[in-house]
């Protein structure tokens, strides 16, 4: 059996952000905006107590603690959302053929990529703000579920099939993650 007091987790809540929670949905508000998630298990309990979020399960169990973590990450990414924004870059990589980026609406669209006719297109999901500065592609906003998942779009709407990776480096590539560097 699993030690129980391990099981329940307890975020504190930043000062100027409020939690809302009716039924299994959780709604938490702050300066940036708004965030909410819906908690599907129904062995998992949140609630707010002394403006402190704790996450409780019905029983302890292996699977219990799995679900807690991964509620705890969701909540904790949400919390730190509404406070202050997600920002992913991106570097813009051409070496054989010089690639034009823009932005049409909620797609981003690469032209020129090798030399191709056809442009390449990536979906901006909503609630993100894109911008394109020189040879960056910045991601922004405060859902880090929606930010990453977008990054990723334009990450993959450049790759390389049928190439050698060493010789054709042409493409978008992530960079920086929330504040990290990605690859050293």
């Amino acid at each position: 059996m699993i030690e129980e007091r391990r099981l329940i987790k307890e975020i504190a809540i930043p000062e100027g952000v409020t939690v809302e929670i009716s039924g299994k949905k959780v709604t938490i508000k702050g300066p940036l905006g708004e965030l909410s998630k819906e908690i599907s298990d129904p062995t998992i309990f949140v609630e707010v107590k002394e403006n402190k979020l704790i996450i409780k399960p019905k029983k302890f169990s292996k699977k219990q603690k799995m679900m807690i973590n991964t509620f705890y990450a969701h909540l904790n990414n949400m919390l730190k959302g509404v406070k202050e924004e997600f920002i992913y870059k991106l570097k813009i990589c051409s070496g054989h053929f010089p690639m034009a980026t823009n932005i049409e609406g909620n797609i981003l669209v690469v032209k020129n990529f090798f030399g191709e006719k056809v442009p390449r297109k990536a979906k901006i999901l909503p609630n993100v703000k894109v911008q394109v500065k020189g040879d960056e592609v910045i991601v922004t906003g405060i859902d880090i579920e929606v930010v990453s998942q977008t990054a990723a779009n334009i990450e993959s709407c450049t790759s390389i099939k049928n190439r050698d990776r060493r010789v054709f480096q042409d493409g978008i590539w992530l960079m920086e993650k929330a504040g990290k560097k990605v690859g050293a």
